[in-house]
């Protein structure tokens, strides 16, 4: 707020509530109160128009600022970049964009094509056309049906929200795409809401529920895959064991592609570069967004094998046969070299390293805190990605009501700790608490995060 008066601030605050449409969120309360206006960002934190100062526990709010605020050195690389050559369509190269998709390749093994798009909603969108392409020139216009999970989330476009597992935030969007199918989720949590759902080797048992659908549907209807590596806004749900091995054999039987959506999980958010490495998986299309720039600049990618990027290379007579496809601002060179400086922090303050040792910490603090509140019916999560559910009783697994989890989010507000939690996306279960700091989280970090939630559980359940 350097430089800025009081009047200042309040002809921002009058600016934003009379002409800003805010995301995801209920304008009735500003004709009384005031929208909260981010001003700065420093590390884990950021202040208010009030000068309120907050700690950040979901990276901008939607899993985003990886490597936290003021990163001069990023600025610094967009600056220059967008001085020297700022834009030109994705027809061409650029010098960021040939850099930064190799620098990216190399972490991705068996992956080998970047296609620069701006959103993660869109990143997805061009796999899906993809796929849809694939079908008309190599099955006939068969194989058009994408198969998406219960509870993932892939986008807020049409089309990604056809493919949209979250009942609640696709509620009053129909009629949507065609060929898009559930498959059921992997919560193993929750698996006694699951008819059929074993004891022993429920992993592999929910991967089998795809194949179920496939079966069902034909596989020579069914093209592609798409699934989260780590369940992201359905509730921070973690692949069981056996999950992910069994997918990859099913893929492979039935020729389907494996679409993974990294798009929350990409850039070391679960202490690995990409969450499917977590588990070796051999994807064919990946996408990310979010962490890719931390935010610094609108950047998504859409990674593709080889096998993929030659389905559309060929010498054949057809003009139809190429990617006839474009992202206009994919071809703006402030993300690509936002990210190329992202990467390097990322590397060079061994980011991944300390997510592992923070995320650690973070489970053991909250699976404490189950130990104290029993409204904490389960704790999960991978690297610096980390839920808590909420329950009536422990023993039914009754949901609590998502009014009283955002009590406890409120609660943490007031105690100057920003801290998330599922929001009108799955009927009666929004009920998960979400941690995702940035990867620069300190000890003293993720236990101040813990200890607001600790008062806030005891305050809201008392």
């Amino acid at each position: 707020m350097d430089g800025m008066t009081a009047n200042d601030i309040t002809h921002v605050v009058d600016a934003d509530r009379a002409h800003v449409w805010h995301h995801l969120i209920q304008h009735k309360p500003f004709e009384t109160g005031e929208p909260r206006i981010i001003v700065e960002g420093k590390g884990m934190r950021v202040w208010d128009q009030h000068g309120k100062e907050h700690l950040d526990a979901v990276a901008g709010g939607v899993w985003t600022v990886n490597v936290g605020y003021g990163r001069e050195s990023i600025a610094n690389a967009v600056r220059d970049q967008i001085l020297k050559m700022n834009f030109f369509g994705g027809t061409v190269g650029t010098i960021p964009g040939a850099l930064f998709a190799e620098k990216l390749i190399a972490k991705m093994p068996g992956m080998t094509r970047v296609y620069y798009c701006n959103s993660g909603s869109e990143a997805n969108e061009k796999a899906f056309k993809m796929v849809r392409q694939i079908a008309h020139k190599r099955y006939g216009g068969k194989k058009t049906k994408i198969l998406y999970r219960d509870r993932d989330y892939h986008g807020s476009t049409l089309a990604t929200m056809s493919a949209g597992g979250q009942d609640e935030r696709n509620a009053q969007y129909g009629p949507f795409a065609p060929d898009f199918i559930r498959v059921p989720h992997c919560m193993e949590y929750r698996k006694h809401e699951q008819d059929g759902a074993p004891d022993q080797n429920y992993g592999e048992w929910a991967a089998g529920q795809i194949e179920e659908v496939i079966l069902r549907e034909g596989p020579d209807t069914v093209g592609a895959l798409c699934l989260e590596p780590v369940t992201a806004g359905g509730g921070v749900i973690t692949p069981p064991e056996g999950y992910w091995e069994r997918v990859q054999e099913i893929c492979e039987k039935y020729d389907i592609l494996l679409h993974i959506d990294e798009v929350v999980c990409g850039m070391g958010r679960t202490g690995v570069w990409f969450g499917y490495q977590n588990y070796g998986v051999k994807p064919d299309i990946v996408t990310m967004a979010k962490g890719v720039a931390s935010g610094y600049a609108a950047i998504s990618c859409c990674v593709t094998s080889e096998k993929v990027f030659e389905l559309f290379k060929d010498d054949a007579s057809d003009p139809m046969n190429y990617f006839r496809d474009i992202s206009t601002f994919g071809g703006c060179t402030a993300g690509p070299a936002a990210a190329l400086e992202n990467m390097r922090i990322l590397e060079d303050e061994d980011l991944l390293g300390n997510t592992l040792t923070m995320g650690a910490r973070m489970v053991d603090n909250l699976q404490a805190l189950a130990e104290k509140h029993r409204v904490i019916g389960d704790v999960r999560g991978k690297g610096l990605f980390c839920g808590a559910e909420l329950v009536t009783d422990r023993d039914t697994k009754e949901p609590m009501h998502e009014k009283m989890v955002q009590a406890v989010v409120a609660d943490c507000m007031q105690q100057g700790v920003i801290i998330g939690a599922t929001n009108r996306s799955i009927p009666s279960k929004n009920n998960t608490l979400c941690f995702s700091p940035p990867l620069i989280a300190t000890a003293d970090d993720i236990d101040e995060i813990t200890n607001a939630v600790d008062g806030a559980l005891g305050r809201v359940f008392a």
